[in-house]
């Protein structure tokens, strides 16, 4: 007999909260206004205080949080954005449609976020902007990235928290820690709605206004155009989902925690997984093991019940769409090797800890493709 596990139980969030969002769903359909409607804005008030930033700009998606956010900066053609090659490829992607050029850095062994070490020597008068990525929702290392930036005359930091939202760094939330944050609503975010969508966050009044303007084809006013811009609006039914979303929010990210804790607690010294700094409260945005003869474990665990996922199998410099940038193999050597180990485990707030022990049981039977971490 097998389990039956989800990798991200939505069913069972929405059986929590069905009345509230069916009755806030219910609200947008008998106003009428689903283009700006009145929860988008309520939305982003809520969200500006939860994270303390002074803005928030609510987008289409997360991939347009980070366009519309290197649009506000004016990248250009030329111009250089430095970030990591293992993550997914909307964040290259953005940099590439403005006919800038991705300027990859390795990443940590342990966390498997951009290291910072590394950041400096990338560097060049081209550069625009540095936009690490909060993997797996633990926050990079953004003071280190910050100071970085700000020897180099203040150059924007993006932090791409599509993953994190609801973490903390320092006492500080994700999406508040640098220039710019930018997240995502994907329905599997630790908080998303039924759809897509995303937001921006920056206390810089200046970039505000730009990316309110940019998200509505560059009008200031109505037909009043200062600006290029995009349809990159977040609809009132998704803000009104992810409102509802939002009065549990802080429990279902304790849960996450605990969950993650778990984890770790019964995979020690048997089972490698992505390390959390003791300096920051990530929100597992997937709960991340390395194993040797992935695919195995992979079949074996299906065999089980037991759903997985890879993020990400191919580094981005070696994605076919981004061979013009000459990157072969051996050049980022640590997501090379970790994209052919890493495997995501189910991870929800609701995951049972009935569940989570046939997860780990499961784990535990394939000792022949751990590495040995004693």
């Amino acid at each position: 007999m097998t389990a039956k596990i989800e990798f991200v139980d939505l069913k069972a969030q929405y059986a929590a909260l069905r009345e509230s969002i069916n009755a806030r769903i219910q609200r947008v359909l008998d106003h009428g206004q689903y283009i700006m409607g009145p929860e988008v804005r309520e939305l982003e008030e809520k969200l500006e205080t939860y994270t303390g930033a002074k803005h928030c700009i609510t987008v289409a998606s997360g991939t347009e949080a980070l366009l519309i956010s290197l649009m506000a900066l004016e990248v250009k053609p030329g111009d250089e954005i430095i970030t990591t090659p293992f993550t997914f490829v909307a964040t290259a992607e953005v940099i590439a449609l403005l006919g800038a050029t991705p300027v990859f850095v390795d990443i940590q062994a342990d966390t498997c976020n951009i290291d910072p070490s590394l950041i400096e020597a990338a560097i060049t008068p081209k550069t625009r902007a540095i936009m690490p990525v909060s993997l797996y929702g633990q926050p990079a290392d953004m003071d280190e990235i910050n100071a970085i930036a700000v020897r180099h005359g203040n150059i924007p930091v993006i932090e791409d928290a599509a993953q994190s939202f609801g973490a903390s760094y320092k006492g500080k939330r994700s999406c508040n820690l640098s220039t710019i944050g930018c997240t995502s609503f994907f329905p599997s975010k630790p908080l998303g709605c039924y759809g897509d969508g995303g937001a921006i966050f920056t206390s810089n009044d200046n970039l505000a206004q730009a990316m309110r303007e940019i998200r509505v084809h560059g009008q200031s006013r109505r037909y009043h155009h200062t600006r290029i811009g995009v349809g990159g609006r977040m609809d009132t039914l998704q803000c009104a989902i992810v409102l509802a979303k939002l009065e549990r929010f802080n429990w279902e990210v304790e849960q996450r925690i605990q969950i993650g804790k778990r984890y770790n607690e019964l995979f020690a010294g048997k089972v490698e997984a992505v390390i959390q700094r003791p300096d920051r409260a990530g929100v597992y945005g997937q709960y991340t093991v390395m194993v040797e003869d992935r695919e195995s474990v992979q079949q074996k665990l299906k065999e089980a019940g037991i759903p997985t996922a890879v993020h990400y199998p191919i580094p981005l410099h070696l994605q076919p769409a981004y061979a013009h940038l000459g990157k072969r193999v051996g050049g980022y050597p640590v997501a090379e090797a970790l994209s052919m180990r890493v495997m995501s485990l189910p991870m929800s707030p609701e995951l049972s800890k009935d569940a989570q022990q046939i997860i780990v049981d499961a784990m535990q039977g394939q000792e022949n493709y751990m590495q040995d971490v004693t």
